[in-house]
């Protein structure tokens, strides 16, 4: 049987001298989590108003697209090709997933709605006196590609925004599946603002591409 009395007690200063090796874990695991988790992004422009306002702070999943694909509707943060970047400082860009690749997207139908796949998107998120797409277009998104759009649709340097300033180029207008950096799914700041950030029921009607399209 042990005595008590010669058991090893803590000294007095113990906490202090552990409490530097704890912050040094702490900022370690911080680290890690923003570098593989979760990171903070600020919102720099209107291109995603009113959905997202200049200066509101979001919380994007980085693990989102490790363990699967985007999906229509989506909010995403993405490096940006160099080419969509108006300076050397702008390098991460958020818009909103459109199309997956194989779909047909297409503005607009009869009632100035885009469709995907033939099925007309209901967009209340749309800047409010703004059209569906500032112009018409047709295009079928490449394989391991994704087609994205701001909310501001006339404000936004976007998929359609770059199609139309490159010549149409459907390879400079949408963006490779690698260069996703996550899916944004909680804006927190300000409080007041504060809200999920969900995939609008509308998307959940489109179907998948047809094969050969």
């Amino acid at each position: 049987m042990i005595d008590d009395e010669k058991k090893p007690r803590a000294g007095r200063g113990s906490f202090w001298k552990e409490l530097p090796v704890l912050l040094v874990v702490a900022l370690v695991v911080a680290l890690l989590v923003r570098q593989f988790v979760v990171q903070t992004f600020y919102i720099p422009t209107g291109s995603m108003e009113q959905t997202l306002l200049i200066d509101n702070r979001v919380l994007v999943n980085k693990l989102a697209f490790e363990f699967g694909e985007p999906e229509r509707g989506e909010i995403v943060v993405f490096e940006a090709p160099e080419s969509w970047r108006s300076s050397t400082e702008q390098e991460d860009f958020i818009k909103r997933v459109i199309g997956v690749p194989g779909d047909h997207v297409v503005c607009c139908d009869a009632q100035g709605r885009i469709t995907v796949n033939g099925q007309p998107l209901d967009e209340p998120y749309v800047f409010p006196g703004n059209k569906a797409a500032p112009a018409p277009f047709d295009i079928t998104v490449p394989a391991g590609r994704v087609w994205v759009m701001g909310d501001h649709r006339e404000a936004s340097a976007d998929s359609l925004a770059n199609y139309n300033g490159h010549n149409q180029d459907i390879m400079q207008a949408t963006i490779p599946l690698d260069a996703l950096v996550g899916r944004a799914f909680v804006l927190f700041w300000p409080f007041d603002r504060a809200t999920w950030l969900t995939v609008p029921d509308t998307f959940a009607a489109v179907p998948d591409p047809s094969p050969g399209k």
